[in-house]
């Protein structure tokens, strides 16, 4: 028999990393937790992660989104 998964916990805020707009979003499905950060203008993923904490997939996520922004160059 196959177990339900759902997501559950989801949490959804916006938040400013290397001098970009960004939305985190973080759920759980089973045991596991995951973290999407994507940049609010055209939506586009920038880091994901999964942990068995919401804390851990957070970290996880932002670290690889803010080394991937500091290194976009912005143009005026």
């Amino acid at each position: 028999m196959t177990e339900n998964l759902r997501s559950e916990d989801y949490q959804q805020r916006a938040d400013t990393l290397a001098g970009w707009p960004i939305k985190i979003v973080s759920y759980r499905i089973g045991a596991t937790h995951y973290c999407h950060i994507d940049n609010v203008s055209p939506g586009a993923t920038i880091a994901r992660a999964n942990a068995a904490s919401r804390e851990a997939a957070e970290e996880e996520a932002i670290a690889k989104a803010t080394g991937r922004l500091e290194k976009t160059r912005r143009r005026s």
